[in-house]
Formats: structure tokens, C-alpha cells, sequence
């Protein structure tokens, strides 16, 4: 049996798919042999795991002043905003929530299980929240005390103005929450340079770990002022914190072997490069496999100039002979494991670019779906008249 180099992009141990979508996704090899040990969640080598991941992060974002705190939660993306939103929205607040996609909108969605006021900026599918649009929103409601932001809205594969909402949110007096979920470790959130009280983020996104928890890192006077805020015992990241400074452990029960790899994950993203290194390989990525479908005939749902570089969205061809379904299918049987789409308008499906993949590999994508339009009998991909004429008429 061959054996896998840790470090290669050679297809996953035991043939196993490679996922083109948003996380979970494509782990190195030895990322997954990195779990094969058993740890003591109470162990000191344990606890020196956690405090080395939890420092190494504080300095990929950026945080040379000591002015910011890595703090682990347990639990998949939504829980983790969740208890961002809980903890550091006072149950007083009132927040501005940007959606312009399914995360957005989920966010709302929290704040009103939460119970907490928000308003919210719908911006649909297609096109961002924009800068002068929040700034009119805080103008309007002295009441909004946070803004919640989407980094990368992967239901469409939108990358959304951070740095722009930043500027007029605290231009305003008001404070900015950001979900990084599918972006941090790829592309740039330094806290020295974008302002925000506090980001939240996932083990198997950019940084290539597997699922299991998230983190949340945060400007310190602020977690400090966030003590009784939050609505859940589980949830609550102060408590989280405090607890960790105080012990050096995790409240509850720590995904232990999902740390184990997503430290082997923090080795491999600092071999690479960092965040411009993984961030260069997954817009190469994007670039290659975005080229190589519009040749086949594929649209983009977005223009260039919003097209992240971590998940792209297609338009569903219009011919008759082509179903999803089948279409996923396919691919899957020729190796490559596509995403549903989540437009509420028009049929669409969802290509990932982040993973332990090159753009070599997504040049195999490309002649993937190539040969399965053919065996679909699939001879133009063009996208229904309705959908570009949606999308015309949306992002003008």
C-alpha cells in the first residue's frame, strides 16, 4: 500500500472523496493521525496544548499589544456564534445584523431565540452590506449597540467588506462582532488593522483541522466587561475563559483529539506560510477551477469582484437533461464531494476551494464535470434566461 507524504496533496488515505465544500473538509494525513492518541482533559500536556493553540492563534490575528485572548468553545460554527452573540450582546443591546446569505440570516435568527432586540439588513443573494448602508442603519437607531458581520457568506461565496463596516460602525460609537467562521487563517482579519471586539471561527475551516469546536477571539477589557450577559451555562464564553485562566482547562468535557489535530494543522499552516500563504493557494484554487467551468459553460452567481476565494456558487444549467442529483452523482463517483446551493430564487450548487487541495486537483475538477455533462448528455451549461436576468437586476 502506498503510503500518503503528510505534507502532499495526493488523494486522501483509502480513496476517500476530496469534499469541496466549506468545511468539513479535506484534511492532510497527518491531521488525521494525529487523533490516534488518547488525552487527559485534566493531563498538563494536555493543558499545554490548549495554551499553545489558543497563543498561536492570538498572533494569526494579529495581536502584538497582548490586548486579545483566545478562548476555545466546544461545538459546531452555529453554537460558537451563538455563544458569541449571547456573551457579548448585553441582554440591554440591541444589534444590527448584516445578512446577505443563509449565515446572516441565522444570526438573526439567534437573536431572536436569544431574545434580544436586533434589526437586520437583508441584502439577499447577491451583493454585500455595504458601508453607507450600515452607517444609515446606526443613524437611524441610537438604540444599536453591535453590528454582527458575515466574513465570508458561503451560501453564495460572498466576501464582504470587513475593513468598510468596521470604519463606520466605530465612527459611529458602536461595536462590531465578526463571523469568521470560513475565512479566518485565509484571509486577513489583523485586529491592529480592522477594528472588532471580538471574531469567531471554527477548527475545520481555513486552518484545515477537523470539526469539533471553534474559538473566539476577543480584545480582553471587553470579555472582562461581559460577565453575567450570557443566557446559557455551556455557552457562556467569560465563564469559558475565566475557568481557562484559572486552570488552565476547559469548563466541560474538550474535544481532545480534535485539539490534537487541529495542532497539527497550526504546524502545517505556519510551514506553508500562514495566512497569505494558505490564502495565495486557495485563491489559485478558485482562479483555476472558476476559469476552467466558465469554459464548460458554467456561470458564476457573482461577479469577479465578490467572488471569494473560499467557495464559489453556480447557477443549475438549463438544460433539460441536468439534475442535481445526478449530477452530484457523478462527481462524487469520479472522486469530488460538490455542495448544494442555498439561493431561495434560482437552482444552484456550491464548489469549495479550501482544503488540503492545489490547483491541480481542481484542474481535475474541471475535467470532472466536463465528463459528467457528457454522460448527462448535457451539451450547453448555460443558466436559465431568469437566473442572469435575476441576478442583472439585483446587483444593479
Amino acid at each position: 500500500m502506498s503510503m500518503v507524504q503528510t505534507d502532499s496533496f495526493a488523494d486522501p488515505e483509502m480513496g476517500e472523496p476530496f469534499l469541496l465544500t466549506p468545511g468539513p473538509l479535506t484534511t492532510a494525513f497527518s491531521v488525521k493521525q494525529a487523533m490516534l492518541r488518547d488525552w487527559g482533559s485534566w493531563d498538563g500536556d494536555f493543558r499545554a496544548m490548549t495554551k499553545s493553540m489558543c497563543d498561536q492563534l492570538v498572533v494569526m490575528a494579529g495581536d502584538t499589544r497582548s490586548e486579545f485572548v483566545c478562548v476555545p468553545m466546544q461545538g459546531s460554527g452555529s453554537y460558537c456564534v451563538e455563544a458569541l452573540l449571547g456573551t457579548f450582546v448585553p441582554r440591554d443591546g440591541k444589534v444590527l445584523v448584516l445578512a446577505n446569505g443563509a449565515y446572516g440570516l441565522r444570526a438573526a435568527e439567534t437573536m431572536r431565540y436569544l431574545g434580544r432586540a436586533f434589526t437586520l439588513i437583508d441584502k439577499g443573494d447577491y451583493m454585500p452590506p455595504r458601508g453607507d448602508e450600515v452607517a444609515a442603519a446606526l443613524d437611524a437607531d441610537p438604540a444599536i449597540t453591535h453590528v454582527i458581520a458575515i466574513h465570508c457568506e458561503t451560501s453564495s461565496g460572498i466576501l464582504n467588506p470587513i475593513d468598510e463596516i468596521s470604519q463606520v460602525t466605530y465612527a459611529r460609537g458602536r461595536k462590531l462582532l465578526v463571523d469568521s467562521m470560513s475565512a479566518f487563517g485565509a484571509i486577513e482579519l489583523d485586529v491592529e488593522k480592522t477594528r472588532y471586539e471580538a471574531m469567531v471561527s471554527s477548527a475545520n475551516k481555513c486552518i484545515e483541522g477537523v470539526p469539533g469546536f471553534g474559538f473566539v477571539i476577543a480584545r480582553k477589557s471587553e470579555l472582562e466587561s461581559c460577565k453575567g450577559n450570557s443566557h446559557s451555562l455551556s455557552l457562556d464564553i467569560h465563564a469559558q475563559w475565566a475557568n481557562l485562566v484559572k486552570t488552565g482547562q476547559w469548563r466541560y468535557t474538550p474535544p481532545t483529539h480534535v485539539v490534537a489535530a487541529f495542532i497539527e494543522a497550526l504546524r502545517m499552516h505556519a510551514r506553508e506560510g500562514g495566512v497569505e500563504a494558505r490564502g495565495a493557494r486557495y485563491t489559485r484554487n478558485r482562479d483555476v477551477m472558476v476559469a476552467g467551468m466558465r469554459e464548460l459553460g458554467f456561470e458564476t452567481l457573482l461577479k469577479d469582484r465578490w467572488l471569494s476565494p473560499i467557495i464559489v456558487t453556480f447557477f443549475c444549467p438549463a438544460h433539460r437533461n441536468f439534475v442535481f442529483s445526478t449530477f452530484y452523482e457523478l462527481m462524487k463517483a469520479k472522486g469530488f464531494i460538490i455542495y448544494p446551493g442555498k439561493l431561495t430564487v434560482v437552482e444552484s450548487f456550491r464548489v469549495g476551494c479550501i482544503g488540503r487541495m492545489d490547483e491541480h486537483i481542481m484542474r481535475r475538477v474541471v475535467e470532472a464535470a466536463g465528463e459528467c455533462l457528457e454522460e448527462m448528455d448535457v451539451d450547453t451549461a448555460a443558466p436559465p434566461a431568469e437566473a442572469i436576468a435575476e441576478r442583472a437586476k439585483l446587483a444593479a
